[in-house]
């Protein structure tokens, strides 16, 4: 089943040379401070003079920065990544604006991701070969997986994660494509145990990687407390622990990238819960274990899938009783504590926990789907206490603290 034009990124692992990584590392540096500058006066003139300022402000504030002999070395570096990362801001202002993000913050020399965006005018790509503005030599990309047959980048953005190593993800036009569903629907119920379970009553279990390496992280953790701050060795020891969270992150996405893709080549109709994972970290006994699980990166991935591919995503409200309504004859349990993994309801129907949830979610979706209730984005209620199994009465959702809306 074909799907219709989309943008997708491809990322690759590439090896700099020397000239290359103090070349990159110095644009991430002059990105970050154009970035922070421009927020900082963004935030000042709205503040004071209840002035929006908007990007091709920022963009002449840029030009005059460059002109300084403080600020002379933003000409050293491309132009183009410093322009991205104002249009960045003014994105990050746009969401804020609407309601879809918290006011802009400060990047973080240590904490901040260190990145930058080249569009066409930027980079050079021909026979495989990428070369980025600013470099004599073409960068050393393992190529891992073709680009799709005759595209070309549209942007090139270059990235170090916190262990060190070196990324690059070219946003190309693609026509993704899959074979025709098996099924025509599934219901799917997230658990920490299993990580999910389908209304057919298969079981997907969670390999839970985080704790599979947590002993190895705890180690790397003790090593790099007992190093002097500021030292070489606190770096060293710093890396360690990245590298660590960069195995469990890596094992855990590629875990899910193969689940998803096979539940959405399967199925033509996906019904997930419409899960608020941010306040269910509130857990303190199940958080680390939650967070492990990765709900949310697994409906991400589902839902950007389903509609590469002409696949449908229902997401049914949180507060449905899934799990205490027997999927037979619709009765509803007073309780269902999370230790009772099987129970049998007053009709004789003996129920699996999880199977029934899932069995019920499918019907639940199928319904709202029948009366128009389409796909719904995911969004968190604000302070909100949800139980493990959201199924209480909602809590009162408190006023949000004005914010600055410039």
């Amino acid at each position: 089943m074909a799907a219709t034009h989309v943008k997708r990124a491809f990322k690759f692992r590439f090896y700099p040379t020397g000239a290359q990584a103090a070349e990159l590392s110095r644009t991430f540096g002059c990105v970050r401070k154009v970035y922070n500058m421009a927020l900082a006066a963004r935030t000042e003139a709205w503040t004071l003079r209840r002035e929006r300022v908007n990007y091709n402000a920022t963009s002449a504030m840029l030009t005059a920065w460059k002109k300084t002999e403080e600020l002379a070395y933003l000409s050293e570096v491309s132009s183009v990544p410093l322009q991205q990362s104002l249009r960045h801001l003014q994105g990050a202002f746009a969401n804020f604006r609407g309601g879809r993000a918290k006011y802009p913050t400060f990047k973080s020399k240590r904490k901040s991701r260190r990145s930058a965006e080249y569009t066409t005018s930027a980079f050079r790509y021909q026979g495989g070969r990428l070369t980025l503005a600013k470099m004599a030599e073409p960068l050393d990309i393992v190529w891992s997986r073709p680009l799709p047959a005759g595209a070309a980048p549209s942007t090139v953005t270059v990235s170090q994660d916190a262990s060190g190593r070196w990324f690059v993800s070219m946003l190309c036009e693609d026509r993704p494509s899959m074979p025709a569903p098996v099924n025509a629907a599934v219901g799917i119920d997230a658990g920490i145990t299993g990580l999910v379970t389908l209304s057919t009553g298969e079981k997907v279990a969670n390999p839970k990687f985080e704790r599979a390496d947590r002993e190895r992280l705890a180690r790397a953790q003790r090593e790099l407390a007992r190093k002097a701050k500021g030292s070489r060795n606190r770096d060293k020891a710093r890396v360690k622990v990245a590298r660590v969270h960069a195995r469990i992150a890596d094992r855990r996405r590629d875990f899910l990238h193969k689940l998803t893709t096979r539940l959405v080549r399967e199925n033509q109709t996906v019904v997930i819960e419409d899960l608020t994972v941010r306040n269910m970290l509130g857990n303190r006994r199940l958080s680390r274990a939650i967070s492990d699980a990765s709900w949310t990166e697994l409906r991400s991935m589902l839902e950007y899938k389903a509609q590469w591919y002409g696949r449908e995503v229902i997401a049914v409200d949180r507060w449905f009783p899934s799990s205490k309504l027997c999927s037979a004859c619709g009765a509803v349990r007073d309780a269902m504590p999370l230790n009772i993994r099987a129970w049998e309801c007053d009709c004789g129907a003996v129920h699996d926990r999880d199977v029934n949830a899932a069995r019920n979610i499918l019907a639940a979706g199928l319904a709202a789907a029948a009366c128009g209730d389409g796909v719904r984005p995911q969004r968190s209620t604000p302070g909100g206490q949800a139980s493990m199994k959201q199924e209480e009465v909602p809590p009162p959702r408190p006023r949000a603290a004005a914010q600055p809306r410039g």
